[in-house]
């Protein structure tokens, strides 16, 4: 193993910005690989990590940037590509790194899925596919399967607009009922596992919210945090994917994969609830309504 604690924080967006901003505020060392040296390695920079340039599809790339490091977060946006880039940073750090410990970020909706399941998205059947890889690797992994996220827009854009226009929740989840979590406090579980990996080998963590709630639920969790009356709408599915989602212009493999979620949410397969957050940072995941409280002038305007 690598005499030192330096943590190669690969995809720095979203959950692994926060981690990063977690770490180094306990002094960890952080190396962020970016695919652009741009502004916002230079915001990354001004944080107090290290930066170099590469790609997790690029062997060479990433063996360079595991140089030295004693643990790696896994993580990439939606992408056809996740499964190669999981693949290469598993064979890479086999043979070229000193693990003691890789956090993989996954979902939910791998712990219900099988060898030859095939209702969910291309993405979560590569999220289940990687997890394979990584397992197979014989490294020491930590998998960190969150529900959607609260920070998601369609927890936050979208109710948003609705919610100026004409006070309502509209989304196609129908009655299912869905435990959405923070990114803070995903990022609070990885950073956590990161600081001390080695009581977490091993463990699948899966994040969700306090409690599990049907949409209805959800709205009223709203009205208390806006004080405003907020109500559900259910869409029908093909309604809001013509009428809303399509609008977006989002690549087809995003596309599907949100739209899979929705169907998903609708089949109450997100009807998850676990204190897995407070299990491992001592503190509960953050509710619907305190979330939104924090985020009062964004939802009214």
């Amino acid at each position: 193993m690598v005499a030192s604690n330096l943590v190669l924080i690969a995809n720095a967006g979203g959950v692994g910005r926060t981690v990063l901003e977690t770490l180094r505020a306990h002094d960890v060392p952080v190396r962020a690989m970016v695919r652009r040296d741009d502004e916002r390695a230079t915001a990354l920079r001004d944080l107090g990590a290290e930066v170099v340039v590469g790609d997790l599809t690029r062997p060479e790339t990433v063996a360079a940037a595991l140089e030295g490091v004693a643990r790696m977060y896994f993580a990439m946006p939606v992408s056809p590509d996740h499964l190669l880039a999981a693949t290469v940073a598993a064979s890479v750090a086999r043979e070229h790194g000193q693990l003691d410990g890789l956090v993989a970020m996954s979902q939910m909706t791998v712990s219900q899925m099988t060898a030859t399941s095939t209702g969910e998205s291309h993405q979560q059947r590569l999220h289940w596919l990687a997890e394979q890889v990584l397992d197979w690797s014989g490294l020491p992994v930590v998998h960190i399967r969150p529900t959607a996220f609260l920070d998601n827009p369609l927890f936050t854009a979208l109710p948003a607009r609705t919610i100026r226009e004409n006070g309502t929740i509209a989304l196609p989840f129908g009655t299912g009922r869905t435990s959405p979590v923070a990114v803070s406090d995903v990022a609070r579980v990885v950073s956590t596992v990161l600081r001390e990996p080695a009581p977490h080998v091993g463990n699948v963590y899966e994040l969700t919210g306090p409690r599990s709630m049907d949409m209805t639920e959800m709205a009223a969790e709203f009205s208390r945090a806006l004080g405003r009356p907020v109500s559900y709408v259910d869409v029908p599915p093909e309604r809001w994917r013509s009428e809303v989602l399509a609008k977006v212009g989002l690549p087809p493999h995003t596309e599907q994969h949100i739209v899979t979620m929705a169907r998903l949410h609708r089949e109450n397969r997100y009807d998850r609830a676990t204190q897995d957050v407070e299990c491992v940072t001592g503190t509960p995941a953050q509710s619907v309504e305190a979330f939104v409280a924090e985020r009062r002038d964004f939802y009214v305007g």
